[in-house]
Order: C-alpha cells, then structure tokens, then sequence
C-alpha cells in the first residue's frame, strides 16, 4: 500500500512542478493563456490529490508530521512558504518583477521541499 502511495504522491509532484512551470512561462510572457478554466482549475486538482497522498503516505509508513520527523515538519512549513509564493508568483504580484522574483523562490523551495524528501533531513548541506 505504501508503494502505491508513493507512486500516486510521486507522480502529483511531477505533474504540480509542470503545471506551475507551464503556468510561471505564461507568467513572465503576459499570456491570456492563465484565464482559461482548465488552467485556473486544474492546479487545485492536483494539488489536492498531491496533499491527500502525502497524508495516505505518512499514514502508511506511521510518520507523524510535528512529532519525531523534522524532515516532514520541515517540509510542511516550507509546503506553506511554497503556496504563498506561488500565489505572489500566478496572481497576487503587483508588477511582473515582484512575480517573477516570487516564481523564481518558489522553485528554490521546491527544490528544498525535493531535497528534504530525498535525504529526509530538513538541513541541505
């Protein structure tokens, strides 16, 4: 069951890190292309099924988020910090600057989000 949930948690992460790239592009060239439904929709989708994962995983490998594993804790709150950035990044922005400074440390946290994931420390050196 774990590797199941892995595999499904494996593949939104993929496919979040796509969307947004995708959405980060339309960004920075001022493309009507954010206004269409499926791209303002979709995201939510699979950011859902991203967090539903994540919980089904830790459920099945018995990791409590707070507790014992600052690697998931670590991982939560730069989760946070990835969502509001991201927010600044697609929509919040004043100017295209602010944006593309927002979208830009929205990927340095993702790779620290990676990286945690990976090494299951929350220190990347």
């Amino acid at each position: 069951m774990a590797a199941i949930a892995k595999h499904v948690h494996l593949t939104a992460v993929a496919v979040t890190l796509l969307l947004f790239l995708l959405r980060g592009g339309w960004m920075l060239a001022g493309s009507t292309m954010l206004q269409r439904r499926w791209v303002r929709v979709l995201p939510h989708v699979v950011d859902t099924v991203l967090l539903l994962s994540a919980l089904w995983l830790a459920v099945a490998v018995w990791r409590y988020p707070m507790v014992a594993h600052g690697w998931i804790t670590a991982k939560l709150v730069a989760l946070v910090a990835y969502i509001v950035l991201g927010t600044v990044a697609l929509k919040r922005g004043r100017t295209r600057g602010q944006r593309a400074a927002a979208f830009v440390a929205a990927l340095l946290v993702f790779v620290y989000i990676a990286h945690t994931a990976v090494t299951k420390t929350p220190w990347p050196l």
